[in-house]
């Protein structure tokens, strides 16, 4: 082999060699799924390196990334110390029997609940979103969401309407009491009114309201055998008698946003069910109710309607699930009264939120 020969071959393997580590940098560098590389060791490389260069993730005064967003948390468990602990949800352990139980502890959020609140939208920048989406700790938290969303069994809860028609629990034989109740969150939706979105919390703040919350027709067809005129006009007349104090809120849950686009499109029919004069009272609900907003007021079953009795605080003092059975509906009506007997020692005029609760030491 001639010299000429030999020196193009040489070049060649060296060409290819580069080539190749150039291709496997290039994929450690792109591949968001891969082991995230160690910083090089300064002391035993120190006699190949130049003694200025310094690795960015070995400097000593280096900030932690910050994170414009929390990143999403899927639920996996029931927390065990929950009065729902044991009841059927769509993810966990299978349930294969299960009886309904009087709730024995209040229900809901820990904080009072504020305008602006469980949006859904998404209101970081150009930079704050690139600056998450690089943040490696985040993609991980990220990526273990949707592994625990997919995984999720899809037709768990119509199977769980087999337990007595999705009833998730009984409604308490009476009101939590005030002092250690928990609050009903802030819901961001569309009402039937203006159709311009708008939040629920001033619309309960100063009202004693029973809030329906349901996805479908099935769960539709379930609260109203708590609210509707004819299956309870007990409750229908204390709300008349109330002077407006009290009041009746529907929320319309579908996360799907071609099915919204299909109850938004066929709204003037529930319109005409809903009354005029309660438009501004129905709210259409695609985003925002997390996993924590669910464990926490009990929303275990998509398919299944549920109804909370919320005071003039929005804090949550009586619920029940699924279809009213014995004598829930009576104990509706009760709660309702007894609420209204509340607002007026408290001095709650109409539409008027109460002043903040005093501080209780412990």
């Amino acid at each position: 082999m001639t010299t000429a020969a030999m020196l193009a071959a040489r070049t060649g393997l060296r060409t290819g060699a580069r080539a190749s580590t150039c291709l496997v940098c290039q994929w450690h560098t792109f591949s968001t799924t891969g082991y995230q590389r160690l910083p090089a060791d300064n002391n035993n490389n120190s006699s190949n390196k130049p003694a200025t260069h310094t690795p960015a993730a070995a400097a000593p005064d280096a900030k932690p990334k910050k994170t414009f967003a929390p990143a999403p948390v899927a639920v996996t468990e029931p927390a065990p110390d929950s009065p729902l602990a044991n009841a059927p949800r769509s993810y966990g352990k299978k349930v294969k029997d299960f009886t309904p139980t009087p709730l024995a502890r209040p229900i809901g959020m820990n904080t009072p609940p504020a305008a602006g609140e469980n949006t859904g939208i998404d209101h970081r920048t150009l930079k704050q979103r690139r600056d998450d989406f690089v943040d490696y700790e985040r993609h991980l938290a990220k990526r273990e969401y949707l592994k625990n969303k997919v995984s999720r069994p899809y037709f768990r809860d119509w199977v769980n309407l087999s337990f007595h028609k999705g009833k998730t629990f009984l409604a308490p034989p009476r009101l939590f009491r005030a002092d250690v109740s928990l609050y009903f969150p802030n819901l961001f939706g569309r009402t039937l009114a203006s159709g311009q979105k708008t939040d629920t919390t001033p619309l309960l703040a100063g009202h004693a309201s029973v809030v329906t919350v349901f996805s479908g027709m099935w769960a539709e067809n379930q609260i109203q055998t708590f609210v509707s005129p004819e299956q309870n006009p007990a409750l229908q007349q204390a709300l008349e008698e109330s002077g407006g104090r009290a009041q009746l809120v529907q929320i319309n849950v579908e996360e799907d946003w071609m099915k919204m686009m299909l109850i938004r499109l066929f709204s003037w029919s529930l319109k005409k069910k809903v009354g005029k004069e309660n438009l501004h009272r129905y709210f259409l609900v695609r985003k925002g109710i997390t996993d924590e907003i669910r464990e926490s007021v009990g929303l275990l079953n998509s398919k299944v309607g549920y109804t909370y009795l919320v005071d003039h605080r929005c804090r949550i003092r009586w619920a029940g699930s699924g279809s009213a059975e014995g004598d829930e509906k009576e104990g509706l009506v009760k709660g309702v009264r007894r609420l209204l007997e509340e607002m007026n020692a408290d001095g709650v005029a109409e539409g008027r939120a109460p002043k903040p609760a005093p501080d209780v030491k412990k």
